[in-house]
């Protein structure tokens, strides 16, 4: 509830012009399996099509959790689109499928299969079979007003598949 109080909070304060990406975000769209938060979509779907990735190419599947309403969300996408070292990282351990949370549309149906969370974006980490392994608040791997290299890079190596 509390979550959905700072969200809605935070979404009435956001400037009109982050309710869409912003101008300028590079976006690596070869990452992602899904790679815009779409309230639309769905995500049982999806998680599909990224688990058929993920086995194809050995890797674990990385559910982006966020919205276009979420500046953090916007910062993600352009650090992984703009940092080629981190980004071959994240390509090389994860498929990342996005997946929509807002305080209009909380996905709970799809999302309530996970621990809770405290911020947005944020990461959950399934096998190649779609089996839960651990979570991440992506608060922990900012730095400043962007993301953390090391802390970024750590992450990526620590979920790859050995």
């Amino acid at each position: 509830m509390l979550l959905g109080l700072v969200a809605m909070a935070w979404s009435i304060a956001t400037p009109p012009a982050l309710a869409q990406r912003p101008a300028g975000v590079k976006v690596r769209e070869s990452l992602y399996v899904v790679s815009v938060y779409d309230a639309k979509r769905d995500p049982a779907a999806d998680l599909k099509l990224a688990i058929t990735k993920a086995q194809a190419e050995n890797k674990r599947v990385l559910l982006d959790v966020g919205g276009d309403w979420c500046v953090w969300c916007h910062i993600l996408d352009d650090y992984l689109g703009r940092n080629k070292t981190v980004g071959d990282a994240f390509a090389a351990s994860f498929v990342i499928l996005k997946v929509h949370w807002s305080p209009e549309h909380r996905n709970e149906a799809f999302l309530g299969a996970y621990p809770d969370t405290n911020g947005y974006p944020h990461f959950y980490i399934l096998d190649a079979s779609g089996a839960y392994l651990g979570q991440q608040d992506t608060g922990a791997l900012e730095q400043g007003d962007s993301y953390s290299r090391i802390r970024m890079l750590y992450f990526a190596e620590q979920w790859r598949v050995k």
